[in-house]
């Protein structure tokens, strides 16, 4: 429902550091997030900032199976930076914390409905009674 847009400009704050093993890489990221409200489906807009930390390891011995490595002298952040974005994201963003939400009849957006707005509802097990008030109504004016 929200995340951060493909293509979307990253400020990057990062300290290296030379360790034994490798680089020790230390930040915060801050990007714009995009998404729609989990009530009324409206755009929703914001910004997160995060921090992070990873080692990446300068040759495949020193590091697991899931440890970032060195590419020569560059290093991919991608993944780092997704994992904690994730982390921070709502798991119902909201466009205002008073959001109504959508009729769940109609599928009108409350908050620009009618005060008023509303929808007779019939109970399906009384359905078939509401015809014969009708009628029998009908019959005593007559």
């Amino acid at each position: 429902m929200i995340g951060v847009p493909k293509d979307a400009d990253v400020k990057l704050d990062i300290r290296l550091e030379a360790v034994m093993e490798g680089v020790l890489v230390t930040g915060t990221a801050r990007s714009p997030l995009r998404g729609e409200c989990a009530r009324c489906l409206e755009p929703v807009t914001s910004e997160t900032e995060v921090s992070f930390q990873e080692l990446f390891f300068y040759s495949a011995e020193d590091a697991a199976e899931d440890d970032s490595l060195l590419d020569g002298e560059l290093f991919d952040l991608e993944s780092t930076f997704r994992d904690a974005v994730v982390l921070t994201l709502p798991l119902s963003p909201l466009c205002s914390e008073d959001c109504t939400g959508l009729c769940s009849q109609c599928g009108v957006r409350l908050a620009d409905a009618e005060p008023d707005h509303g929808h007779e509802v019939v109970d399906a097990r009384w359905a078939k009674l509401q015809g014969l008030v009708t009628e029998h109504n009908n019959d005593q004016e007559s």
